[in-house]
């Protein structure tokens, strides 16, 4: 009987295997970006896409040729200095956004959210396909 109740409450899901993904039209181009760009280990995989490494959590780019670029942030990297992320990847050549409003980001593309009390430090920016990433300070 006892047996029974474990078998009925083991659950089937397998949180630690898993993983988010999102559409890129270029995978060859995303290879690029991700692995030389911003630093993170890369893997092909058997379906034609690529897998991200990002410390124990594997983020899936799936090539899709129709691929429309989210509206929203797919991706946040922390970083312990914002200004020195956004200075080194400045350098690698990377752009960063320019927002008004509410989120307002200064020259360097960095919304200052900590300094004003309202949310992290964070700047955003694309990768070839479209999608919106983002360096947020936690720390």
């Amino acid at each position: 009987m006892a047996q029974a109740t474990q078998q009925k409450n083991k659950s089937v899901f397998k949180f630690d295997e898993s993983f988010s993904s999102f559409s890129v039209n270029d995978v060859g181009a995303a290879k690029k970006f991700y692995r030389d760009k911003l630093g993170i280990d890369v893997n092909d995989e058997k379906e034609g896409g690529l897998s991200l490494k990002l410390g124990d959590q594997t983020i899936y780019l799936y090539p899709k040729e129709d691929h429309i670029p989210a509206t929203f942030t797919v991706l946040n990297i922390a970083v312990t200095d914002i200004d020195a992320a956004v200075d080194e990847l400045t350098s690698r050549c990377i752009a960063f956004e320019s927002y008004g409003g509410d989120i307002a980001t200064d020259d360097k593309g960095i919304f200052r959210g900590a300094d004003k009390g309202s949310g992290p430090n964070i700047a955003w920016l694309k990768d070839p396909s479209g999608n919106i990433l983002s360096v947020i300070e936690n720390g």
